[in-house]
């Protein structure tokens, strides 16, 4: 998915200190003109932008309005798609043609540089879902471009169901390749369930609340807000507050230590490597190639201008936290 602001905010992308639970609050994002299905975006924020290798979260849905992004570029990055309902359709340079379905892992590399499109499939059920970015370590970010599919099995757990698609938990393991050490799952939570589960205690954690009212630890989530954990943890503690089921993403990963510069839908480490990848663009360069298959309006997705500043690295300064805190 494309970051389609106009304006695009300047990001700086390091390990912040870790303060225990966090809740990060979503702000709405229109993915193109007047009448675009909007996202709610709860990263990168710039009291937090990583959590492990996790750059780029953006909840949709069920929304009604059609999702058509025309073609547009990544560098250093992977993207996630995962879908709750509807369906969508897929076209990259790298000569991909696929439909991502609920429940099943679309994973794009994008590496040196590639395009893609995404359409909404006509379908009786809302288009629903998240789409993720994957940072790639400054050894990975030039590797060619690469695409994976698969469909996790569901994995029965007291009180809920989960599905792994990246990384491993609950005896479950996901055979797709990462970068870094990372971790998702999808964890369906029965009515009034409680759920301790066993965790990497290595790794940062991020849970999304999809639907339902939704404990973590001692934190309860409204829809579409992210908790943040800090390592440490081998075990996390999931209640389902309601009398409905709920359902959460589970997202993980050793802390990302590299300093990042995310501007658009490229990811780099200098103000020089973005101005570089944004001028490739514009000039139609071979970098990122190109898509066949797309039947918008729209051949391509032209970049924002740059800020009149200078991109750089802003690390978090230690000991701030989000004043979204609710420990």
């Amino acid at each position: 998915m494309s970051n389609l602001e106009s304006t695009p905010i300047e990001l700086a992308c390091a390990t912040s200190p870790g303060v225990g639970t966090e809740v990060l609050t979503p702000r709405e994002v229109p993915l193109g003109g007047p009448r675009a299905m909007r996202v709610r975006r709860t990263l990168p924020q710039r009291n937090r932008s990583l959590i492990g290798a996790w750059c780029f979260i953006d909840h949709y849905g069920p929304a009604s309005a059609r999702m058509d992004v025309p073609p547009h570029p990544h560098t250093g990055l992977q993207t996630v798609s995962w879908l709750f309902s509807g369906e969508v359709e897929h076209n990259d340079s790298a000569g991909v043609h696929a439909t991502v379905r609920p429940g099943e892992l679309n994973l794009m590399t994008a590496g040196a540089g590639i395009c893609h499109s995404e359409v909404s499939v006509t379908s009786p059920a809302a288009l629903h879902g998240v789409q993720l970015w994957v940072a790639l370590p400054d050894s990975d970010r030039g590797c060619g471009r690469d695409f994976a599919h698969y469909v996790p099995e569901a994995v029965s757990l007291v009180g809920a169901t989960a599905r792994v698609f990246l990384g491993g938990l609950a005896g479950s393991r996901s055979p797709v390749h990462t970068f870094t050490p990372l971790l998702g799952a999808q964890i369906d939570l029965d009515a009034g369930a409680r759920l301790d589960i066993d965790v990497d205690p290595a790794f940062e954690h991020g849970v999304l609340c999809d639907r339902g009212a939704v404990c973590v630890e001692e934190t309860t989530l409204a829809v579409a807000e992210l908790a943040y954990l800090s390592p440490g943890a081998s075990s996390l503690h999931l209640r389902n507050a309601g009398d409905r089921p709920a359902r959460v993403l589970l997202l993980g990963g050793a802390p990302f230590t590299e300093e990042l510069v995310m501007w658009w839908n490229f990811v780099g480490r200098s103000h020089d490597d973005i101005v570089g990848y944004r001028e490739l663009w514009e000039d139609g360069d071979e970098r990122f190639g190109a898509v066949h298959g797309y039947r918008g309006s729209l051949s391509r997705l032209p970049a924002p201008p740059l800020p009149t500043t200078r991109l750089r690295p802003r690390p978090v300064p230690q000991g701030k936290e989000s004043n979204h805190d609710r420990r």
